[in-house]
C-alpha cells in the first residue's frame, strides 16, 4: 500500500461514517485487512472512531434487548450478547485512546513551578490569599476567576477577546438565545431529523456538551416508553412494539454519537483555550496577578507572611529538592503552619475550602434521636438499568408495612427522588396527622428532596428531575411539606431496612423489565417480607 493510498483510506474513513464502523466492528473481529488496521491507527482517527463505537454500542445493546423480548432462541441470543460485550470493550479501549491522546496534547500546558513561598502561602491560607488575588485582578480590570485557579476564567476571557472581532452567524445566536429545554429539543432534532452543523461553533460547543446529557436521557426515555408497549403484550403480538423499539434503540445511538462527540469538541475547545493562556501575554499576566497577591496577602498578614517566610528558608537549607524549586514541599510546610488543618487538593491541585463529609457509620443509627414519638420512618432505594430509563424503587417502614413500583429515570438521582416520594406519600396514606421521615443512602436525592420542601418550589428539582413522572410525584408530595422529613443513611451497612427497600427496587426493575416470571418474582416478595420479619402481610400499594 502506498502512502498516498494509505492516506486516501484515512481521509475515506474521516468523512465516512459508515465505513469507519464497519471498518472498526471488522478489526474488533479480527477480520479487516492489513491496510485498514493501519489506516484506523492514525491519530486522527482515535475521536471519530471512539464516536463509532458509541454509536455501535447502543446499537448492540438494541439487538440484545429486542432478542429478549422476542423470545429468540437462546444460542442466537448468547451470539449477540457476546457481540455486545466485545463492542462495549472496544469502546472502552478507543476511549482510553482518546484520553492518552489528549494527556500528550496538554503535557505541555502544564504551569511553570512558581516560588516555594507563593504555593505555602495559597495551601496554608486560601482565603486570605484569595481576597489578595481577587483585588489584584479587579484593580487590573481582568475577571476575578476562582480563587484556586484563575486560569480558567481569564483562558475565557482571553479566548473571547481574541474572537471578538467575528460576529457569529444568525444560526449560532439563535441556538445561544435558546432556554435549556428549546436547546435539547434542537439536540433531539439534531439526532432524530437533520443534523445542525452549527453545533459544533466554539460560541456553542460547551453548552451542546452540557445538554448533550439531557438529550441522551430523553432518548433512553423513549427506549422505557417502547419495552412498556412491548411488555405489556404476548409475546405473538409484539412485533410492531418490537419494531417501535428498534426505531427508539436506532435514534439513541445517533444521540450517544453525538453526545460523544460534544464531549470530544468541547475538550479540544478546553485545551485551545488553555494553550492561548499557557503563554504570551495572557500566562505573564496570570503570574503578575499570583505575585501581585503575594504581596498583597505579606502587607495585610505581616505575622504569617513572617511565618512563611523563616519556615520556607529554613526548610531550603536541608531539602535535596531545592534545585529546582521544591516542587513537592509545600503541602508538608503549610500543614506544619497550621498543624494540619490545611484544606485538601481540589481538582487541580490547589489547596480548597473544607471538604464536606458525610455523616460516619456511627451516625446512622442516630438521625432519629431528635424526632417525636409519633414520627413514622421508612428507607427508600432505587434501582437503575442501563439500557433504558426505566427504574424500581422500593421502601420499607419501622410499622411493617412496604411499597415498590417502577417509573422512569433520567439518572440515578432522580430514581432515588422518585422512591423517596413513593415512600413518604405511601406512608402520608396510611398515617394521618404524625410527622413521615424517610430515609435514603443518596446524598444528592436527599438534598434535592429537602430543597424543594424547604422553598416550596418544585422547579428547585428540575435539574435532576427531568422526566414527568418524578415531576409529578415531587407536585404531590410537596402538598404535605410541613409533614415530611428527609434524613441521611448510610447504604449497605446492615441496616434492615435498607436491605429491604434495596431488594424491593431491584426486584421492581426486573419485574419491569420482564427479566424475571410472575411467579418467580411472587416468591421473591414472599422471601423479602420473611426476611423483615413480615410474614405474608401484602404489600402496599407503591404510590
Amino acid at each position: 500500500m502506498t502512502i498516498t493510498e494509505h492516506a486516501e483510506l484515512v481521509r475515506r474513513f474521516a468523512e465516512d461514517f459508515t465505513a469507519l464502523q464497519e471498518a472498526v466492528l471488522a478489526r474488533m473481529n479480527g477480520i479487516c485487512t492489513v491496510e485498514t488496521a493501519a489506516a484506523l491507527e492514525h491519530a486522527s482517527l482515535a475521536g471519530p472512531i471512539a464516536i463509532a463505537l458509541a454509536h455501535a454500542d447502543v446499537l448492540a445493546r438494541g439487538d440484545v434487548r429486542r432478542a429478549e423480548l422476542s423470545g429468540l432462541l437462546a444460542e442466537r441470543l448468547r451470539r449477540l450478547r457476546e457481540h455486545a460485550r466485545k463492542v462495549r470493550r472496544a469502546r472502552s479501549r478507543a476511549d482510553a485512546v482518546c484520553k492518552e491522546q489528549r494527556a500528550r496534547r496538554t503535557a505541555g500546558l502544564s504551569r511553570p513551578v512558581e516560588t516555594l513561598e507563593l504555593r505555602v502561602v495559597r495551601v496554608a491560607y486560601p482565603e486570605a490569599y484569595a481576597r489578595a488575588l481577587r483585588g489584584e485582578l479587579r484593580d487590573r480590570g481582568v475577571p476575578e476567576g476562582t480563587p484556586r485557579v484563575p486560569e480558567s476564567d481569564l483562558a475565557q476571557w482571553a479566548w473571547d477577546r481574541q474572537s471578538a472581532g467575528g460576529e457569529p452567524p444568525a444560526p449560532v445566536r439563535e441556538l445561544l438565545d435558546h432556554s435549556d429545554d428549546a436547546f435539547v429539543e434542537a439536540l433531539l432534532r439534531d439526532a432524530r431529523e437533520e443534523e445542525n452543523p452549527h453545533l459544533p461553533h466554539d460560541a456553542v460547543v460547551g453548552r451542546w456538551s452540557r445538554h448533550a446529557r439531557s438529550a441522551l436521557a430523553w432518548g433512553r426515555y423513549a427506549i422505557a416508553r417502547a419495552e412498556r408497549d412491548a411488555l405489556a403484550r404476548p409475546l405473538s403480538a409484539r412485533r410492531a412494539r418490537l419494531d417501535a423499539l428498534d426505531d427508539a434503540y436506532q435514534d439513541t445511538a445517533v444521540l450517544a454519537a453525538r453526545a460523544r462527540e460534544a464531549r470530544l469538541r468541547a475538550a479540544d475547545l478546553r485545551d485551545r483555550m488553555r494553550a492561548s493562556a499557557a503563554a504570551g501575554p495572557v500566562a505573564e499576566l496570570v503570574a503578575q496577578c499570583r505575585a501581585a497577591a503575594l504581596v498583597r496577602f505579606a502587607s495585610a498578614e505581616p505575622e504569617s507572611w513572617h511565618g512563611v517566610r523563616e519556615l520556607v528558608a529554613g526548610h531550603r537549607a536541608d531539602c535535596a529538592e531545592r534545585a529546582g524549586g521544591c516542587p513537592h514541599c509545600h503541602r508538608a510546610l503549610a500543614a506544619a503552619l497550621t498543624d494540619g488543618s490545611f484544606a485538601g487538593p481540589g481538582e487541580d491541585g490547589e489547596g480548597g475550602g473544607p471538604a464536606a463529609t458525610a455523616p460516619t457509620d456511627g451516625d446512622r443509627y442516630a438521625l432519629l434521636d431528635d424526632l417525636p414519638d409519633t414520627a413514622v420512618v421508612a428507607v427508600a432505594d432505587a434501582a437503575v438499568g442501563d439500557e433504558s430509563a426505566l427504574c424500581g424503587h422500593g421502601w420499607a417502614a419501622e410499622d411493617g408495612t412496604t411499597g415498590y413500583g417502577d417509573s422512569m429515570a433520567s439518572s440515578s438521582g432522580e430514581a432515588e427522588v422518585i422512591g423517596i416520594c413513593a415512600a413518604a406519600l405511601g406512608l402520608l396514606q396510611r398515617h394521618e396527622e404524625v410527622p413521615v421521615v424517610v430515609l435514603c443512602d443518596s446524598v444528592e436525592a436527599v438534598e434535592v428532596t429537602n430543597t424543594v420542601l424547604e422553598r416550596a418550589d418544585p422547579a428547585a428539582a428540575h435539574r435532576t428531575l427531568l422526566f414527568p413522572e418524578g415531576r409529578h410525584l415531587m407536585d404531590r408530595l410537596l402538598r404535605h411539606r410541613d409533614r415530611v422529613q428527609v434524613r441521611w443513611l448510610k447504604g449497605h451497612v446492615g441496616h434492615d431496612l435498607n436491605e429491604t427497600a434495596d431488594a424491593l427496587a431491584g426486584l421492581s426493575l426486573r419485574r419491569a423489565t420482564g427479566r424475571v416470571s410472575p411467579l418467580a418474582a411472587r416468591k421473591e416478595e414472599a422471601r423479602i417480607l420473611r426476611s423483615l420479619g413480615c410474614g405474608d402481610r401484602p404489600f402496599s400499594a407503591a404510590a
